[in-house]
């Protein structure tokens, strides 16, 4: 099993020594920095499960690399303990209203730290079960879901479905209006699944931003077309009212449309689960 990775965003070098070298023995894969900037570099170049901040640093602070790290979508649920000097009520309630989960003064406990370090990463991965955004499966459950498949009987398919250029209008709009772009094609792909295909039906996400659709042979079909219908009639109004003019460009060029696979049982034998996500990637690649 993969250790869980800590980042230490810490400008004591003795201190963050310390801490490196202790929970490294602890079995946890640990990164360090010593400036603002380095520790919101980090987050997005590492998989971090946990981040341990100061708030005094030579650049900015981290009330700030908070704040940064809560727009960012790979780092917006990963748990965060404030590490400082500073004992104020108003500091530990900034920290609070930033979605900080502990807040641990010096100076502290080492053994203490270890737990609150152990108990939050825990709290975090049975929290991720579903996602954050449209409440729909994730990771495990997904992975599970797929599991089954390897030994049924059933004529079923898998439909991924993603929204080209995502990325872009985040960029432009931020993480907010993208979330929303994400919410309401989840409500078309439940609606689209309620009227084409059965109770039985699963919809989960292979990836954050990719949606994973597992029904009958014979419905996958309708299911994608209905989709691809809804979305393509839809996506102009995901751009602000303000931005009109961009939106019309956007939809010239293509932007937000679904890009799809589908990967039926008949393609098979699968032996894991890792084959089955090979196999639905590659008839994404070459399907669009």
């Amino acid at each position: 099993m993969d250790k869980p990775q800590i980042l230490i965003v810490e400008d004591d070098s003795d201190l963050s020594e310390m801490l490196n070298a202790y929970f490294r023995v602890q079995s946890y894969d640990v990164i360090t920095a010593m400036w603002g900037q380095d520790a919101l570099r980090l987050s997005q170049e590492h998989a971090v499960d946990l981040v341990i901040l100061d708030i005094r640093l030579p650049d900015i602070d981290g009330f700030e690399v908070c704040r940064q790290m809560r727009l960012q979508r790979r780092t917006q649920d990963v748990p965060i303990i404030f590490l400082t000097e500073k004992r104020d009520r108003v500091d530990k309630l900034t920290g609070l209203e930033l979605g900080v989960v502990d807040y641990i003064t010096k100076p502290f406990d080492i053994q203490e730290l270890r737990l609150r370090v152990r108990n939050a990463i825990s709290r975090a991965k049975r929290e991720n079960l579903t996602n954050p955004v449209t409440d729909l499966p994730e990771g495990p459950m997904v992975d599970e879901k797929l599991n089954t498949l390897l030994f049924s009987d059933e004529k079923w398919a898998m439909l991924l479905l993603s929204i080209s250029s995502l990325g872009q209008f985040r960029e432009l709009y931020g993480f907010v209006a993208a979330d929303d772009v994400l919410r309401a094609v989840a409500l078309m792909v439940k609606n689209a699944v309620r009227e084409f295909g059965n109770e039985s039906d699963f919809i989960g996400h292979l990836g954050q931003e990719d949606f994973l659709i597992v029904t009958r042979s014979d419905n996958v079909q309708r299911v994608r077309e209905r989709l691809e219908s809804r979305i393509y009639q839809s996506r102009e109004y995901f751009y602000p009212l303000r931005d009109r003019d961009k939106a019309k460009k956007a939809m010239e060029e293509n932007h937000l449309r679904l890009s799809s696979g589908i990967l039926e049982s008949t393609a098979g034998p699968f032996n894991s689960v890792e084959a089955l996500k090979e196999a639905l990637h590659k008839v994404m690649v070459e399907k669009n």
